[in-house]
């Protein structure tokens, strides 16, 4: 065997299909099966149960993706000691985090990064769901929980500060709600209610508001409906200062707290993966103390 067939092992037991593993790898379908036949073959066991649903791994296959892992960890803390070594910071980390965080900190603390370390590149994966470190999708995560495998690795990041919002337009034609029990009867903005990915995020329910008129799995579209006059909306403090039209609502009784946790792969990390990680721990924790800072006007 061969650190180039494991390349392929590794990305086929991640996507679970050829088709998924084909973007990772640049080969096609056809060519990573003749690769997966020629490793079984070396290995002498089937290490894929293959049919039209995709790639699933046999109990060999665990066996071998437990050490072809460990081996990938080894490769990396290698190259990393390389160009960690150094005082400037090349290379490529993607960086998975929910699209408040990864609209509202992470460019901020992504440019001042870049601008220190000139060879660095940086990407940003926002999505709508939880990032799957499991299959690299990305080299480490910004998260709303703390992970729940021992294979990954979680760190208190930050506290942030969450309150509940409206235009000043909305509330001067609807009213301002003068309790939470209020709420029922205003028009709210949030999550699809069936799309919310963690628990952490069901603000609304906590509210005991049961209908959602104006929803959306992206908080930055919920800010922005709500800078529109849309509706009342639960809105991260940081992203206040973006939204000058919008002012809060029940202060004293709608104060939210949540952690953002930073999630990287158990084990040692690599030196370039660990002097990106404190860099990106400092920067977020002093954007969001920045950020909720600033002044934002109360309700009318």
């Amino acid at each position: 065997m061969n650190w180039d067939d494991m390349r392929v092992f590794l990305a086929t037991a991640r996507a679970e299909s050829l088709t998924a593993a084909r973007g990772t790898l640049r080969l096609d379908p056809a060519t990573i099966a003749r690769r997966i036949t020629r490793l079984e073959e070396a290995a002498g066991a089937a290490l894929f149960l293959k049919s039209p649903q995709g790639y699933r791994l046999t109990e060999a296959g665990l066996r071998l993706l437990a050490h072809a892992e460990e081996a990938e960890t080894a490769l990396s803390r290698g190259i990393g000691a390389l160009s960690g070594s150094a005082e400037q910071l090349g290379g490529t980390i993607r960086i998975g985090a929910p699209d408040g965080c990864a609209t509202y900190l992470l460019p901020q603390v992504c440019a001042r990064i870049a601008e220190a370390h000139p060879d660095l590149d940086l990407q940003i994966l926002a999505l709508p769901r939880i990032v799957n470190l499991s299959r690299r999708e990305a080299d480490l995560a910004i998260t709303v929980s703390r992970p729940k495998t021992d294979r990954l690795h979680g760190e208190r990041l930050s506290d942030y500060k969450l309150s509940l919002a409206a235009s000043r337009a909305f509330l001067a034609a609807h009213g301002v709600p003068k309790s939470v029990s209020d709420l029922k009867d205003m028009r709210m903005i949030g999550y699809i209610p069936d799309m919310i990915f963690d628990a952490e995020l069901d603000y609304l329910s906590a509210l005991g508001v049961t209908r959602v008129p104006l929803a959306s799995t992206s908080v930055s579209v919920q800010l922005q409906m709500a800078r529109a006059g849309g509706g009342l909306a639960v809105v991260h403090d940081f992203a206040l200062p973006t939204a000058p039209e919008l002012t809060r609502v029940l202060p004293g009784d709608v104060a939210l707290t949540r952690t953002f946790w930073l999630t990287t792969h158990a084990g040692p990390k690599d030196a370039r993966l660990d002097r990106i990680t404190g860099l990106l721990r400092d920067g977020i924790r002093d954007e969001i103390a920045r950020l909720e800072a600033m002044p934002v006007a109360r309700n009318p």
